[in-house]
């Protein structure tokens, strides 16, 4: 079809996936490498080495790393920092999991020759976006097979009817209707999305949550937290230092056990159209919540509220794909330079589908001043007739514009 000798597959082992690895021996007749990333997604990964044996792809061919450590140094981390949420509600879990996808699998194709790369995302989806616009920025002239916008199996069933054609092993749930939900899992959340999430008026079923109880089961009694940041990342739960990943995982079985983290959410698609999704992120909805709890004592006012400013702009590159592009990398370094300060503890308090700040402080950052801001004698720490001249400086254009109203009779 093509001039591509070699060709690295972004692979689950799964029913999408092991059907695009036999399409593309099919259709463009070359060598394949298949890539499989461990984010934490909780799943075995080892039977997807033993499937693409069964396909016949080399041992030297295929990859199963580990990314859970640089998951969340190299990606969560920095993107918490700036405190990332997309269109107010929406914690970019699968959005942030996509560059360190596309960056691994181009480090792969470099390493064995490669030519060219594929996925397995459809062409109504972000995910297209993502994964290409991380390739095209790492490596300019890769080739990128993409099945779905080539292929005309764009059905659950001509996916089934393409594996037994061609004696595809097909897991059991495949066969017997499977999950009513596509689903995606990373260290920083569980997304469900399709089937009876596509009736946006149909209330989500309760058995379809996996990582959460719900809040009505939840303890009774609630449960607190100490978390500890330096420059701005956690790095320390309830006085224990691990490695970030470990960190991540300890919020989430944390945020679990107490129904925090669930998310119903129509968001606007990158490719134009509306999409409903349900999410669960536990640690990273604590985590949110105590980073903005430990910059409330220790970023300046003004430069917190720039960070605000900016975090919109910054949500939609990574939503978007961008998040090789210089503009996400200048807005990192801006946003990673402010978090120089930002060291100090939180105290949470997880109830009933809650993550409460109760308690926050910083030794040595701390711009909370309890002698100005006492309601008892502050000893003249603060002259409060200073607030005349301020006000009526910051009064002044508004008088002018009401003087000039009322001079036309308005």
């Amino acid at each position: 079809m093509s001039n591509v000798n070699k060709v690295v597959l972004a692979y689950s082992g799964g029913l999408d996936t092991s059907v695009i690895l036999k399409w593309l021996r099919d259709i463009y007749q070359c060598e394949i490498v298949t890539f499989t990333a461990d984010l934490g997604q909780g799943e075995e990964l080892e039977p997807a080495r033993q499937k693409a044996l069964k396909f016949g792809i080399k041992p030297e061919n295929i990859f199963i790393d580990d990314l859970r450590e640089e998951f969340v140094r190299d990606f969560v981390f920095p993107m918490f920092r700036c405190n990332t949420l997309y269109e107010g509600e929406y914690l970019l879990g699968t959005s942030i999991a996509r560059p360190l996808i596309a960056k691994r699998q181009i480090e792969i194709a470099r390493a064995t020759g490669a030519d060219a790369v594929s996925h397995g995302a459809t062409g109504k989806g972000n995910d297209q976006v993502r994964f290409e616009l991380g390739y095209y920025a790492l490596m300019p002239n890769i080739k990128v097979i993409a099945p779905w916008r080539e292929w005309d199996l764009l059905s659950r069933e001509k996916l089934l009817a393409y594996a037994e054609k061609h004696d595809i092993p097909v897991e059991r749930k495949h066969r017997e209707g499977g999950s009513p939900y596509s689903m995606d899992a990373n260290l920083l959340h569980i997304s469900y999305e399709g089937r009876h999430l596509e009736d946006p008026a149909a209330e989500a079923e309760e058995s379809m949550w996996r990582w959460t109880v719900s809040p009505e089961k939840a303890p009774d009694a609630p449960e607190y937290v100490d978390l500890e940041f330096a420059n701005g990342d956690l790095i320390a739960v309830n006085g224990q230092k691990m490695k970030a990943h470990e960190l991540f995982a300890k919020l989430n079985e944390l945020g679990g056990k107490h129904g925090i983290g669930r998310l119903d959410l129509v968001e606007n698609r990158y490719v134009g159209m509306k999409s409903r999704g349900c999410y669960e992120t536990p640690g990273g909805t604590i985590l949110l919540r105590a980073h903005r709890a430990i910059e409330s004592v220790t970023l300046d006012r003004e430069v917190a509220h720039l960070k605000d400013d900016l975090m919109a702009r910054y949500a939609s590159l990574v939503y978007s794909g961008y998040w090789w592009s210089p503009e996400r990398r200048a807005l990192q370094a801006l946003i990673d330079h402010t978090q120089q300060g930002v060291n100090g503890w939180v105290r949470m308090k997880l109830y009933k589908g809650n993550a409460i700040v109760v308690s926050r402080d910083s030794k040595t950052d701390s711009l909370f001043d309890p002698g100005i801001v006492t309601f008892e004698d502050d000893q003249g720490a603060y002259d409060q007739k200073d607030a005349h001249g301020f006000i009526r400086l910051n009064a002044l254009r508004m008088r002018i514009a009401a003087n000039a109203r009322a001079r036309r009779g308005q």
